[in-house]
């Protein structure tokens, strides 16, 4: 059998064990989701939170002294912190607990299909009723509140970040080779054959994680029609062969024909990646400001450290999208259970959420809230500050990524094909007939 059949086979099985969870009671839909502020008295237990995050990272060390601070208050409480960074095995994870009715009090999670299932079935709390409970709501960024949101515009999940992600791109190396920062997504094609020509790696890409690439496909679409033509692509409402759909697809083939990524990009993997740029061998790297500590510190290597400089999505003739409107996620956020929800898990949250946002920027991380500084390390480079900067002053429209919006089993063969496009081993007409079919297959189920 091979991987897509796999896959197809447990997003299904995934599914209906789901729906089969949801009609059989269990603990699905005890709380009423918009019931944000319940009756009776706090009770101290130990509450869980299911991470797909780094464990040393910022939004967990903060969250550990937090809780650390809510437990001396209150004697019996602990938060236990369930974290699996691997994403995949967190997913997989996650739905047998979903399937199980054994989700505990917080988990995270993407706007996915599989989200919005658990949205509709009642079993996670209305997230903007909630903060405006809470009177924290207006504290939050748009953009970062967006990003989480359902199509239909409501909110079931918390962010505990905010990034920007830019184009790093070392000036040297532009320069030795001629080329210019492009004005335009159409000058993406013309800077990397002059960086060829230059022997010198265009772009560093991490192709093992594959959702890097996928970035890529969604960049064209979001200049010419918003987020609209993947939230309708995903439903099989549009198509790929389409006016947008096509500039899409010819775009990321005129990417692999200009030899933009480097040589065997499928394989390498998000270290590599990042070691070709930090170390001058590539002169440009798309990745977020979770990076700023490796990308704008003194942690950068001294030989290139004064050529780095960033860009912002470029433009295309007659974008809809603002020029400060690009990729701004929010990260994975985080869900509230209904089945779990109690006044101890309400007065824990209302506690965090107030005192989350100024530890958070005090570890030099952006906040998902506007009311805080984040802090510039003593180590950066005026290129942080710069950085920070640009994530204060970016538009309410996020770039939606497309692993986040299509269904599985639609995404994995995306994430396939599009290497196979890049590398020059299918055609654009090949690829669009292959993904039009795959999605009219399992994109219009899945959002039915």
């Amino acid at each position: 059998m091979n991987r897509i059949r796999s896959t197809a086979l447990a997003a299904v099985s995934t599914a209906a064990a789901l729906l089969l969870a949801a009609c059989s009671g269990g603990t699905a839909g005890n709380t009423d989701p918009s019931n944000v502020n319940p009756e009776g008295e706090i009770e101290a237990r130990e509450i869980s939170w299911l991470l797909s995050r780094p464990a040393d990272g910022g939004v967990i060390t903060t969250m550990e002294q937090i809780a650390a601070d809510y437990a001396a208050e209150h004697p019996g409480f602990a938060l236990n912190l369930i974290s699996t960074p691997d994403r995949p095995s967190y997913i997989q994870r996650l739905e047998t607990l979903a399937a199980a009715n054994e989700l505990p009090e917080f988990f995270d999670i993407d706007a996915t299909p599989f989200a919005a299932t658990l949205a509709e079935q009642g079993r996670m709390m209305d997230a903007e009723a909630l903060l405006t409970d809470l009177g924290l709501y207006e504290d939050y960024r748009p953009a970062a509140l967006n990003y989480q949101r359902f199509d239909d515009g409501s909110l079931h999940m918390i962010p505990f970040e905010f990034q920007v992600e830019l184009f790093w791109y070392n000036s040297a190396l532009f320069d030795v080779a001629g080329v210019q920062v492009p004005e335009t997504l159409d000058d993406f094609p013309q800077m990397c054959r002059g960086l060829r020509e230059a022997s010198i790696t265009p772009i560093a890409l991490d192709g093992q994680d594959q959702w890097p690439l996928e970035r890529y496909m969604a960049y064209y679409p979001f200049r010419t029609s918003g987020n609209d033509f993947v939230r309708d692509l995903k439903r099989g409402e549009a198509q790929l062969d389409s006016e947008d759909g096509r500039a899409a697809v010819e775009w990321m083939a005129s990417l692999g024909e200009a030899e933009c990524f480097g040589e065997g990009f499928s394989s390498t993997g998000y270290a590599d990646a990042q070691a070709a740029f930090t170390s001058g061998r590539a002169a440009v790297y798309n990745i977020g400001t979770w990076e700023l500590a490796n990308l704008a510190t003194d942690n950068l290597d001294a030989t290139v450290r004064d050529d780095v400089d960033y860009f912002t999505l470029p433009t295309t003739p007659g974008a809809v999208t603002g020029a400060d409107e690009y990729v701004s996620p929010s990260g994975i956020g985080m869900a509230v259970n209904a089945a779990t929800y109690d006044p101890l898990v309400r007065d824990f949250l209302a506690f965090a959420l107030e005192r989350y946002p100024a530890l958070y920027a005090e570890t030099g991380a952006l906040s998902p809230t506007t009311t805080v500084e984040t802090t510039i390390p003593d180590n950066a480079t005026d290129l942080y500050e710069r950085a920070i900067a640009e994530a204060d002053s970016v538009g309410e429209l996020s770039a939606m990524p497309w692993d986040t919006q299509l269904d599985p089993t639609s995404n994995s063969r995306l994430q396939q094909e599009l290497t196979l496009l890049v590398q020059g081993e299918i055609t654009p007409e090949e690829f669009i007939a292959t993904m039009d079919a795959t999605i009219a297959e399992h994109g219009t189920a899945a959002f039915e």
